[in-house]
């Protein structure tokens, strides 16, 4: 999955953009607790990088 597909899901989730940290981007939602950072731009996410922000967001990407 590219980043950008995973970056366009979480926006349209509420999710906001907090912060840009070299090729990371940090995202903040205004009523969930965490913070969700993706790697991008990135054209195919390890699994693992995957799971990891579907658990931190709450969110079904696959």
């Amino acid at each position: 999955m590219k980043s950008g597909d995973i970056v366009s899901a979480l926006k349209a989730d509420g999710w906001y953009e907090v912060s840009t940290i070299g090729s990371h981007v940090q995202f903040k939602h205004p009523t969930k607790p965490s913070r969700v950072t993706v790697p991008h731009p990135k054209r195919d996410l390890p699994i693992g990088t995957l799971k990891s922000i579907e658990k931190q967001s709450g969110l079904k990407l696959r």
